[in-house]
């Protein structure tokens, strides 16, 4: 078992309770009542046309304080698995999450004599309804430990009474830079059992899975057939399929255990919903499980699975398990065509392909561990990252796979340029929340693609080319916006999208049918331009990218900023923003010039002058230059602040508590641009603005321990203007972390940091779906968040750093 890692008992309790039950002040009741009002009325018309909201406000969800390390690849769908044993939350539906567990999906430990012993090895009590209860159920959790650490998790089990230790090591193929693997459903669990007794035991771990996603009757036409050995090179594969069909699509789930020398691998089916015990009486006979067949186009399947090994005293013998569920197509309500997973390229749909690939995992597993390992290791043995950080930075990175991921295959790619990564690594999208299903939120995704570029960076090259297809895009359709009641079509031409799409609504695919968002007119948000701008000046370096992206993505960068210049209402150079929540903060109010927006303006004419002059485009160069030198000014003189909270860029240039409160975030564009390696001042006074965000926005907020609120006043109150504005934002604390370690206040930085992680892992029991907003107390808002994959911003920062002066402080 590693040392780093989310470690807790199985029989752990948090310290603190949240919940995702927002009350926002009577202050700002008044604001949102029209929104509210007119959400309603929208929310019943959804219902009753059988869609699913982008937002579900009126059923938020609270996190059940019991989840692990996520099973399964990036972009064919995910099972959770809670921390006390359970399979639970699934999302083998593109996007959608089943919150219940699935009872009869266990691991149960058997160990054979003349007094034969059965446990279920969960900390859970049984299931309601009196299922499954002929089975031994609560593993005492006090003698169990979990430590997870993405993409593995380990489970150590001790049953002194029997003169045992089991443990079980769960792998997950997640691989930077390997795409084909990476993209797999599949999981494999390698069990440890250990004699530290004085006599022989023969012991039999059993893998039992039930059809379905742990909700009643959500599996239709099951049908169970049997996977027998074949030779290959580290031995057989047992198992048994599940045929079913999940959401009118075809899935395949298959467990199955590696035959090999002393070994003995038998199986069998039971029913779920009964009380299991034909299958705990055969456990305990001496000739294993018996395989009957005969029950299929049944709406429920059970299947186990049960590797027997005898261990001599003081020994120890391994059995190696798999999991795979297979559904390489998927549909978007009935009446849709079918879209095909990336992954199908090797595994074919159907029967064949689910063992197949239930086989390629066991037969590959060790080479996915030596290379988890040779990418951590160096994360984990630098002796100058806190231990905190080093469970952080791979444990967020669990939203890669259960975030909704969706990796496709795109039609028509064999017509696209040989340039086009699109051709070679298809189409990736990925959920802005657990709670917002909306594919690919632009601007969340601009703080989470550091993870993106970093691990896997032609996904995020393919989205880029995506979002560079959609900006001519226009989709006339007239839709009324919930903000301000008034109507504006779903998408205007040379725009950035704020989405591609809800996978949600029957019939509108994502990637055709793009902006579900319908709170505001997105066409008019002053930072969804500038972030695709900066995104490509920041992928074309980071990635090295080369020429070709840059040619491919320019003429969507100057449509988009050709559109955003007409935001400079004064002709001064700066944009100015409406006086509406008109970006990523979307009920907090810019108005005029502001820190936020300024800042990606800013940042975004410094890219455009950088880029033109690579392209060789001395117009656009000139006019770039000309107008940030302009901006520049503006940006100091309208916004630089010295009062007694210390030096920054004030909120904006209105009037009031909140024009001159002291934002978070007011850095961002700054922030991108170092991420992107540009050392030239284009920004003034950062540190001193750094230092007074740190000193108002972290340590005046919460003792220091709770990350950065977003806005916080001169005077050391919160801004509570508005929702948005007293909530901490777990992924621009992340993002602001890094731009502090960019800026060579590493202690600082990682202290920031730290406030997220402890209190989301440790205090509050949301690991593993870490939320977007935290409240000063109890509560929470939209769990299992795009924006804290940021956190792989602080890791870049970290190693642009260590590449130019050796790093110190970080504690």
């Amino acid at each position: 078992m590693t040392k780093y890692g989310f470690q807790v008992k199985l029989d752990h309790k948090f310290p603190e309770k949240w919940d995702g039950n927002i009350v926002p002040s009577l202050s700002q009741v008044w604001d949102l009542v029209p929104l509210g009002l007119r959400y309603l009325v929208w929310y019943v018309g959804m219902w009753f046309k059988g869609k699913k909201p982008f937002i579900d406000q009126l059923n938020p969800v609270s996190g059940k304080q019991i989840y692990g390390v996520p099973l399964g690849g990036i972009g064919a769908g995910t099972i959770g698995r809670g921390f006390c044993g359970q399979f639970t939350r699934f999302q083998v539906r593109p996007g959608l999450y089943e919150y219940t567990t699935a009872a009869a999906d266990q691991f149960i430990v058997t160990v054979h004599g003349a007094q034969s012993h059965s446990q279920v090895l969960s900390a859970c009590g049984p299931p309601a309804g009196g299922h499954l209860s002929g089975w031994r159920w609560s593993f005492p959790g006090a003698q169990a430990e979990y430590r997870g650490l993405y993409p593995r998790a380990w489970t150590d089990y001790r049953l002194p009474e029997q003169r045992l230790r089991l443990g079980c090591r769960q792998v997950s193929p997640v691989i930077p830079h390997n795409y084909k693997d990476t993209s797999l459903p599949c999981a494999v669990f390698v069990w440890d059992v250990e004699n530290t007794g004085t006599e022989e035991r023969t012991v039999s771990i059993t893998f039992t899975f039930e059809s379905g996603i742990g909700r009643k009757n959500s599996s239709v036409n099951c049908a169970v057939s049997s996977l027998d050995p074949e030779p290959s090179a580290a031995g057989g594969v047992s198992g048994l399929t599940i045929d079913q069909e999940i959401g009118g699509v075809p899935c395949q789930y298959v467990i199955a255990a590696r035959t090999q020398e002393g070994v003995l691998v038998s199986k069998s089916t039971f029913r779920p919903s009964g009380d299991g015990l034909d299958l705990w009486n055969q456990l305990s006979a001496d000739g294993g499980l018996t395989l009957n067949l005969e029950q299929n186009n049944t709406s429920e399947a059970g299947v186990a699975v049960s590797a027997r090994v005898t261990v001599p005293a003081g020994s120890r013998r391994s059995v190696e398990m798999a999991l795979a569920w297979h559904m390489p197509e998927v549909r978007f309500g009935t009446a849709a065509q079918p879209v095909t997973r990336y992954y199908s390229r090797w595994f074919a749909a159907g029967r064949q392909g689910a063992e197949r690939l239930c086989q390629y995992a066991l037969d590959n597993y060790r080479r996915w561990e030596e290379a988890i390992d040779a990418w951590q290791q160096p994360v984990l043995d630098d002796p100058e990252l806190p231990d905190w950080y080093k469970s952080a930075i791979f444990n967020e990175l669990y939203f890669i796979s259960d975030g909704g991921s969706l990796w496709l295959e795109m039609a028509g790619a064999d017509k696209l340029p040989q340039s086009d990564p699109r051709r070679e690594y298809g189409r990736f999208g990925y959920l802005e929340s657990h709670e917002y299903i909306m594919y690919n939120t632009y601007d969340v995704h601009f703080y989470s693609s550091p993870a993106l570029v970093h691990l896997w960076p032609q996904l995020q090259l393919s989205l880029q080319y995506d979002m560079a297809e959609f900006v001519t895009q226009e989709d006339l359709e007239r839709r009324k916006m919930l903000y301000t009641g008034q109507t504006a079509v779903r998408k205007v031409a040379n725009t950035v999208p704020h989405d591609v799409g809800n996978p949600g609504v029957p019939g509108e695919i994502p990637f055709v049918k793009i902006n579900s968002y319908q709170i505001h007119d997105v066409s008019a948000w002053k930072d969804l331009n500038l972030k695709f701008v900066l995104q490509t000046f920041r992928d074309q370096r980071a990635v090295g990218a080369g020429t070709g992206y840059l040619s491919a993505m320019w003429p969507a960068c100057k449509a988009v900023m050709a559109v955003a210049r007409r935001w400079d209402t004064d002709g001064d150079g700066m944009i100015e923003n409406s006086g509406a929540p008109d970006q990523t903060y979307d009920t907090w109010v810019m108005s005029g010039v502001s820190a936020y927006c300024g800042g990606l303006w800013l940042a975004a004419l410094y890219a455009m002058a950088q880029m033109a002059r690579e392209m060789g485009d001395e117009p656009a160069l000139a006019e770039y230059a000309e107008l940030l030198t302009r901006a520049q000014k503006v940006y100091v003189e309208k916004l630089w602040t010295v009062n007694k909270a210390g030096s920054y860029y004030k909120f904006d240039t209105s009037p009031g508590d909140n024009g001159g409160c002291i934002m978070a975030d007011q850095l961002c564009g700054y922030w991108y641009l170092r991420s992107a390696g540009v050392t030239d001042q284009v920004f003034s006074y950062t540190e001193e603005a750094l230092r007074t965000i740190y000193e108002n926005n972290v340590l005046l907020f919460q003792g220091g321990r709770q990350g950065a609120i977003n806005g916080m006043l001169p005077d050391g109150r919160r801004n509570a203007t508005t929702l948005q504005s007293e909530e901490t934002w777990t992924g621009v604390t992340y993002a602001l972390a890094a731009t502090m370690v960019h800026e060579g206040m590493i202690k600082e930085g990682f202290h920031t940091a730290e406030g997220i992680y402890r209190t989301v892992y440790e205090r509050i029991g949301q690991g593993f779906e870490t939320p977007e907003a935290l409240y000063p107390e109890k509560h929470y808002r939209a769990v299992g968040y795009m924006r804290p994959l940021s956190i792989w911003a602080i890791q870049r920062a970290w190693e642009q750093r260590r590449a130019t002066l050796p790093p110190s402080g970080a504690e």
